[in-house]
């Protein structure tokens, strides 16, 4: 019976994890899973990066994808999950240009390149509970692809913070994917503030470790830098 429990806590606690394997951009789905998504490390075991700090946060993939999903400025994104994103925590979404002589298919994402194009805030619910935009969805909140993206080569970067664990250092879990992008019909912006990944975020954060049950949702500080919306 023991034996029998722990199969039954272990089987739930997969359930409760996911993954972002597939991007859809003005509703239209990338062809199959991990086809301009890379691949990530967690792909089988759905268990999400608890050290903010780590290699790992920038976009914890195995392997790089085969292809290279067009996506015009402007578009409106999201990502499919694998299961119901039922953790409260934001979902945050970052670009980081390619550099000259590499390509989105190859690229590693290094360097102060990344930033910030959309991030999510709390409210609270009818039971007093602090959730998030698209919790309990099986999709990502939508995000858009600033007008004044310039174009070319990009990689794509959505992460979920599940914060139900917070409370206590690397208790947040981190759910992310990297997707291989080439923004079209781009406009002439400067992006920024650019951080890096790992580097932008410390474990003691306010919005890393953070007791959900002791803020108000309009006090809640998401990590890493400004938006940029163009």
């Amino acid at each position: 019976m023991q034996f029998l429990t722990s199969l039954l806590i272990a089987a739930t606690a997969v359930q409760s994890h996911y993954t972002f394997p597939r991007l859809v951009v003005n509703g239209k789905s990338e062809e199959a899973d991990w086809s301009a998504t890379r691949k990530t490390k967690n792909a089988d075991s759905k268990t999400g990066v608890l050290s903010a700090t780590s290699a790992d946060i920038r976009c914890y993939s195995s392997q790089n994808a085969a292809k290279i999903q067009e996506v015009p400025a402007g578009a409106t994104i999201h990502y499919v999950s694998t299961q119901q994103v039922n953790h409260p925590g934001p979902t945050q979404y970052y670009l980081a240009k390619v550099p000259q002589g590499k390509t989105a298919a190859n690229w590693d994402g290094s360097g102060n390149v990344w930033f910030k194009i959309h991030t999510t805030m709390p409210t609270m619910d009818s039971n007093k509970q602090v959730t998030w935009p698209a919790q309990n969805e099986y999709v990502t909140d939508n995000a858009t692809i600033p007008a004044a993206t310039p174009a070319g080569e990009y990689l794509l970067r959505v992460e979920h913070i599940a914060l139900h664990q917070a409370m206590q250092p690397n208790g947040a879990q981190f759910y992310l994917s990297c997707s291989q992008i080439k923004i079209t019909g781009g406009g002439s912006g400067t992006p920024g503030p650019l951080v890096a990944l790992p580097g932008a975020y410390k474990t003691n954060d306010p919005g890393i470790q953070v007791n959900l049950g002791a803020i108000q949702p309009n006090a809640y500080i998401p990590p890493g830098p400004a938006v940029w919306s163009g």
